[in-house]
């Protein structure tokens, strides 16, 4: 992806995204157009070419690009029953492809938000970050007072963006009927991420975060959560007590995480993620793997509270009578309450084949005996399902903006129990806290 020297201007990104927005609606246009004339094995081989062919020409663009639009585009590549496969592979590499401003920019962002200059507020500042995403940069540095700290800093003017690639992005998703749900369903989804959005931007809030997560964890010896501090923060800068740990991709046995440690790192992982939902009721919702980092005495370090979700409790209902029916079997059960939520189409009906089906094959993990997560197979049994079945099955359920971040978490974390390599039986987990909300 290219380097940005600068942040884009208003009119920059303006153009450039109306540009790729007029390219790809030429190509949808001409793939029509070569429709008529083409056998249906030839006119769907085509179709899933230009899907690819979008799905590269978006992320291309989004990658050049800091602030929202590149934001949403990392949440589109994961939402995989929205988009057509073609593209939501090609939007993954947004997960990991934003590189950092350059200092003079972030320093101009950090003394217009502290009131003064770095080395008055400083006693040691790292130029260069050691983490940028799409949306801010993080760097190391000392307070006067001599703690090490990490100090994220917001890009300028990424606010002032959201509405316009908001629409730009939703126009492109849009051309040539490439979503697969109904217009009020995709319109609660992008609220949703809009909400989101203003959320993570608003580093007050983070800060609250942060406060709130600490408070619920307090007796929690083995998770570990940075320290806000106040007099170095702001509404676009947080400044947080520097927490260290083993990042996921080293977590191994040559660093001293033999099975034993990880499989326990594993069962916290989920316990925690289990208790935020059905207890606390708001999620850290941002699963990347840089989130999270790893210690040999157990414990785990939380990073980015930006992304959290706040539950309803008649949300948290549905999704624990979600959960527990689909662990009993009861597809009456389960069916109403996807309904309720707004994940199955209200005008379909589904047979109870469908759930016997996949509801197991969605379950695997989630056992009574020890599951080897290292060789779970379980995201190419459900597109190798996907595939096998028929599209008007499919095309009954439809995401729902009261679950989106939620399956975002869940998804991503089954990723992170793949990595340390987990094997355990986390069913009776599952259990014991469904019957401690129900107690």
């Amino acid at each position: 992806m290219a380097k940005r020297d600068r942040p884009a201007s208003t009119g920059g990104r303006f153009w450039k995204l109306t540009g790729m927005t007029t390219s790809i609606a030429t190509r949808v246009a001409g793939q029509q157009v070569r429709g008529w004339f083409q056998s249906d094995q030839d006119r769907q081989a085509s179709r899933e070419e230009l899907m690819r062919h979008i799905g590269r020409e978006v992320a291309t663009t989004l990658g050049q690009m800091k602030g929202a639009v590149m934001k949403v585009g990392q949440i589109a590549s994961q939402m995989q029953d929205v988009l057509p496969r073609e593209i939501s592979e090609q939007l993954a590499v947004l997960q990991n492809a934003s590189a950092p401003m350059p200092f003079h920019v972030i320093r101009r962002q950090l003394e217009k938000e502290l009131g003064g200059p770095v080395a008055e507020r400083f006693a040691d500042f790292e130029e260069t970050p050691f983490a940028a995403a799409s949306i801010g940069q993080v760097h190391r540095a000392t307070t006067l007072e001599g703690e090490p700290v990490v100090v994220k800093v917001q890009y300028p003017a990424v606010k002032n963006s959201i509405d316009s690639d908001m629409k730009h992005l939703r126009r492109i998703l849009k051309l040539g009927s490439l979503l697969r749900v109904d217009e009020r369903a995709l319109d609660a989804v992008f609220r949703e991420i809009r909400q989101q959005l203003d959320e993570e931007l608003d580093y007050h809030r983070e800060a609250d975060n942060l406060r709130q997560f600490r408070d619920f964890h307090d007796a929690d010896t083995d998770v570990v959560i940075p320290r806000v501090f106040d007099g170095l923060s702001g509404a676009t800068v947080l400044t947080l007590s520097l927490e260290e740990g083993t990042p996921l991709d080293q977590v191994n046995d040559q660093n001293g995480f033999d099975q034993s440690l990880r499989n326990r790192l594993g069962e916290r992982l989920f316990d925690l993620l289990a208790r935020q939902i059905f207890q606390l009721h708001a999620v850290h919702c941002d699963p990347h793997p840089g989130n999270f980092a790893f210690r040999t005495d157990g414990s785990i370090v939380f990073y980015d509270f930006g992304a959290v979700k706040r539950l309803p409790e008649e949300d948290v209902a549905l999704m624990a009578t979600l959960t527990d029916a689909a662990l009993e079997e009861d597809w009456a059960r389960l069916d109403q309450a996807l309904l309720e939520i707004g994940a199955r189409r209200a005008d379909t009906r589904v047979g109870d084949d469908f759930y016997d089906a996949w509801v197991p094959l969605l379950l695997q993990g989630v056992t009574d005996t020890p599951y080897d997560f290292a060789t779970a197979r379980v995201h190419q049994d459900v597109v190798k399902k996907a595939r096998a079945t028929p599209w008007e099955e499919m095309l009954k359920f439809q995401p729902s903006s009261r679950t989106l971040l939620v399956q975002r978490v869940v998804g991503g974390h089954y990723w992170t129990l793949k990595s340390l390599g987990v094997a355990s039986a986390l069913r009776p987990r599952l259990r014991r806290i469904l019957e401690q909300r129900a107690a």
